[in-house]
């Protein structure tokens, strides 16, 4: 081995090799003002607007061109803006969220941001870590490694030294240190990543988004073929023709549809920031909403995490009062360093109180005069862990502890009041570690062993967590628990907390089962005891397979493998980096209630955009049918095209709003799916609905009131405006609008500011400049007597519309786990600030 791979790199030859090769990222997440600009413009139908407007503007129409082209500049402006910080806002995300790899740097195990890693750093891997480069394995042990995100084969991949861990995969057993032989694009995961592009697969959600702006860009299409046609039947100026046709097509088409839905994600994403929830992809706040079933951990979800230790027993049930054969100090010298895990943190935490007279176990024992020859880190295979030490006396030492069935089945006899004692511990809910030694062994085999006795660990119940869990249930979400932990202990802990269990199966039991036997115990099971990761990641696979939304909640290493198999992964901030990185969702607050407030926010931004889409089919559809058809029977145009562009303006910015308004409890009861055939109904219903109240106004305004084509436009466009605006206030709702349910104050001012502007608007000095005229009384009282009728009936056909239920659609977005793994490895496009934090040392090199 080479002596920079015996001490690893410095940090000055690391960023020298860095400036060569470049970053360890296959994507970036800078936020590009061009390019959301550009997403604004490439609709063909505002570029063949500009064009016409441009052409009439040098044929001498030019202040109708000057006016089309302020207010598509401002249209594709209030756009951009909302957008462009809601870009800022995932830029952001991706700041707080930073991964960290242990490299060694000059001799030291210190942490780095894993989009520093270069060719010729040496790099540790562990249970449960996302392998952060293409890693040539130097020293491996018992090491396996999920590659199913590059081979889509199911199975774990055993690794020796010389082999090559790849980038992108998830150990899933073993320990290893290796040199960083690729980085970024030049790995296969890299390439994979950097093909798809920056923009991650739709949602379900966001397919039918696009589903239904096809079909008004079809209706658009429809309409501007057949007004444009039937306006040059008539005879009407070929120029004028183009106009109004294209801007009826822009009248109907969504334009501030991606406004509105990144608007509502990037506000909902502060909003969960305040409630101490961060969403590591905007897109995951959707998700939440829609989780039906919540698989979690129990430790520190369900408890409080304080795990300590009660008492060391004998195996006849005596407490251990610190003797060298005793459980305790046997389970001392078993243990990880402090911060590898609770249980083993309880240890050290117990050895510290009691060389400091906390009478936990007496004695003043250290473990400094014991040499470890050999061990074997705990897996969940065999479910504990060994070590063969040398006590000072040279005499040798076999340790051995773990879940107390594994370990009693390696010893050679055991009491049946040691088993009495275990199962009576086990049905109070303690957490039970045994532990057992075999003397005089030169090597380390975990076998013949004799029993020196158990551990006993308590972890109370986390205060609020029952209330949350009734929260869950109300928002119907099933809650079930993946845990290592003996059954009964399990079931314990849930009968303390109100959570009903209606079934328990075990590791073992799961073994024996195949998919589709699990797939039938699922629905009846609550509890999944004794459980490895891999079964974990099974259950989780199993369950999404059968058309449910599955999130999972986890903080451990041996959480990683399902974190990346659910449809939201949710880790703590305390969580192990793994976890960290594995997750969609980080909660700075390891609290159900927490998640809880997560769900509601999704549930809650996907009602407010179903509500802006219905606002559109409800009533500006229907006023577009009406132009077009008035512009067929008229003998002048019903608007001008500038006119149709500046009510369309002011409709849109009335829309804005829509993501801050308040939500009905019983929309927010149930996951909603997204229903194209619901708002082709609604469509179908309430446009042709408007377009009567429309025809109607134009008859009063033709026969009564006979008005010349400027008031006639003046009227209806206060008119139109006003009736499409408004009926937002009965579309939010299923319940009576501001009796039984009120809108936010921010939709409330920004609709009736619209309004007001479109009232103000022929009465204005510049009213002539936009072919518009003052509305004399008797016309505005009309006006008000049709829109209070159109709500009222509005009103009444919403409480006969009936939604029929949306088939569930399972959508599984091809790549949706190479999208999601590259997060980690994205950096912003700028240079590295200078004055970095040093990286936070984790111990030596021969630690």
């Amino acid at each position: 081995m080479t002596e920079p791979a015996v001490t690893g790199l410095t940090d000055e030859q690391a960023a020298a090799i860095r400036s060569r090769v470049g970053f360890n990222a296959v994507r970036s997440h800078r936020a590009r003002p061009f390019a959301v600009l550009a997403r604004q413009l490439r609709s063909p139908l505002l570029i063949l607007l500009l064009a016409a407007a441009t052409v009439s503007f040098f044929v001498g129409e030019r202040t109708d061109a000057v006016v089309i082209g302020v207010i598509v500049a401002l249209s594709v402006g209030l756009g951009f803006a909302n957008e462009y910080r809601a870009e800022r806002a995932v830029e952001a995300l991706h700041e707080h969220m930073r991964s960290r790899a242990r490299v060694l740097r000059g001799g030291a195990l210190v942490e780095r941001d894993v989009t520093d890693l270069v060719p010729g750093d040496v790099v540790q891997l562990k249970l449960g870590t996302v392998v952060p480069a293409d890693i040539e394995l130097t020293e491996a042990r018992d090491i396996e490694c999920d590659e199913s995100v590059l081979t889509g084969e199911s199975l774990p991949v055993r690794r020796k030294a010389g082999d090559t861990a790849l980038m992108g995969t998830v150990v899933t057993a073993g320990t290893a240190t290796g040199t960083v032989s690729r980085t970024g694009a030049r790995t296969a995961f890299g390439a994979i990543a950097a093909g798809l592009g920056e923009r991650h697969a739709e949602t379900a959600f966001q397919i039918g988004l696009r589903r239904f702006s096809g079909l008004l860009v079809w209706v658009a299409a429809a309409l501007t073929a057949g007004v444009f046609v039937t306006n040059l039947v008539l005879g009407r100026p070929l120029l004028d023709a183009m106009l109004f046709s294209l801007a009826i097509a822009v009248g109907v088409t969504p334009q501030l549809l991606p406004a509105v839905v990144t608007t509502g994600l990037a506000t909902g994403s502060r909003r969960l920031t305040r409630l101490k929830v961060l969403v590591k992809r905007l897109v995951a706040i959707e998700d939440l909403g829609d989780v039906e079933v919540l698989f979690t951990d129990k430790t520190g979800t369900l408890t409080q995490a304080k795990i300590a230790l009660r008492q060391a027993l004998r195996p006849d049930g005596t407490p251990d009062r610190g003797d060298t054969a005793g459980p305790f100090r046997l389970g001392v010298l078993c243990a990880d360093p402090p911060g590898s895990g609770p249980l083993d943190d309880a240890l050290h935490e117990a050895l510290h109180d009691a060389l400091h007279g906390t009478d936990v176990v007496a004695g003043e024992w250290t473990p400094e005069g014991y040499r470890q020859l050999d061990a074997k880190p705990f897996d969940h295979e065999r479910r504990m862990a060994s070590v063969l030490v040398e006590d000072p006396a040279g005499d040798t030492l076999t340790i051995v502890k773990g879940a107390p069935e594994a370990v009693l089945a390696r010893c050679r006899t055991v009491p049946e009041e040691s088993r009495a004692l275990a199962e009576r511990l086990f049905a109070e809910g303690a957490r039970l570690v045994a532990v057992a030694v075999r003397p005089g062994a030169r090597e380390l085999v975990e076998s013949d062993l004799d029993l020196a006795g158990f551990l006993v660990f308590s972890d109370p119940p986390k205060p609020g967590v029952e209330q949350a869990l009734q929260r869950l249930a109300a928002l119907g979400v099933t809650v079930k628990i993946l845990t290592g932990d003996h059954p009964a202990v399990a079931t314990g802990l849930c009968e303390k907390i109100g959570l009903p269990v209606s079934g328990v199966l075990t590791g073992e039991e799961i073994e024996r089962l195949d998919d589709a036997a699990l797939t039938d115990a699922l629905p009846a099971t609550t509890v999944f005891a004794r459980v490895s990761p891999e079964q974990k990641a099974r259950i989780v696979s199993i369950q999404r397979s059968g058309g449910l939304d599955v999130a999972y909640l986890g903080d451990g290493v041996n959480d990683a493998l399902a974190l990346h198999r659910a449809d939201v992964g949710i880790s703590v901030d305390t969580g192990a980096d793994v976890a960290r990185d594995a997750a969609d969702v980080v909660l700075l607050e390891k609290d159900l209630g927490v998640l809880a407030d997560g769900i509601v926010e999704g549930r809650r931004i996907f009602a407010n955009t179903i509500k802006y889409l219905l606002m559109g089919t409800a009533s500006n559809v229907g006023n577009m049918f009406s132009a077009a058809a008035a512009s067929a029977v008229l003998p002048f145009l019903p608007m001008l095209p500038s006119q149709v562009l500046l009510n369309n303006l002011l409709y849109d910015a009335s829309q804005l709003a829509i993501p801050a308004d308040a939500v009905d409890r019983e929309q927010l009861a149930r996951p909603a799916r997204f229903d194209l055939g619901l708002i082709r109904r609604f469509m179908l219903v309430f446009g042709p609905l408007s377009s009567v109240f429309d025809l109607a106004m134009f008859a009063l305004l033709l026969r009564v009131f006979h008005t010349e084509a400027p008031l006639f436009r003046a009227s209806w466009f206060v008119e139109s405006l006003a009736t499409q605006t408004l009926v937002i206030f009965i579309v939010r709702t299923r319940r009576t609008p501001f009796w039984r349910s009120r809108p936010a104050a921010a939709l409330a001012i920004a609709v009736g500011s619209v309004v007001a502007a479109g009232l103000a608007l022929p009465y204005a000095p510049f009213a002539p400049d936009l072919g518009l005229a003052p509305i004399p009384p008797a016309i505005l009282g009309t006006i008000a007597v049709v829109l209070i009728v159109y709500l009222a009936l509005v009103e009444a056909v919403k409480r006969r519309f009936r939604a029929v239920p949306a088939p569930r659609e399972r959508h599984l977005p091809p790549h949706r786990r190479v999208h999601r793994r590259s997060t980690p490895f994205s950096r912003r496009l700028r240079p590295a600030r200078k004055n970095q934090a040093p990286a936070r040392s984790v111990g030596s090199a021969s630690a």
